[in-house]
């Protein structure tokens, strides 16, 4: 399963059921996009290594920007941005999901709900 950023933010804030959810997945991915997100979310070097020991701790793998990733990404961008608004980083992230196979949890449904091969489980925290 692959965890959009905001599950992460969720989870920081201490909501008990982002958090389950993380914890009870054996396989956990994130896309390179929502590692750089929380990074940047940041205020010191000291959360930089909170982020890194927590998605080190339990097992995170960040999966890389391909070029298919990247490639897929700009087709959303094209497709569903007129439409459904879409922006770039939501749709390196669906990106990332697809192109793994992984089904995507967020509870920001309407930013991928546009998007039909794209397997979504929402969040409601």
């Amino acid at each position: 399963m692959i965890f959009d950023t905001d599950i992460f933010i969720w989870a920081q804030r201490g909501n008990a059921k982002a958090a389950m959810i993380m914890e009870k997945e054996e396989s956990r991915f994130l896309s390179v996009q929502t590692y750089m997100e929380l990074l940047q979310g940041a205020r010191s070097k000291n959360q930089h290594k909170q982020i890194k020991d927590f998605l080190t701790s339990f097992g995170f793998d960040v999966l890389p920007l391909t070029e298919n990733i990247g490639h897929r990404a700009s087709i959303y961008v094209e497709e569903y941005t007129l439409s459904s608004g879409i922006r770039s980083a939501d749709a390196i992230i669906a990106a990332t999901a697809v192109e793994n196979n992984l089904i995507l949890v967020s509870s920001n449904v309407k930013h991928f709900k546009a998007i039909k091969d794209l397997q979504l489980k929402p969040f409601k925290p």
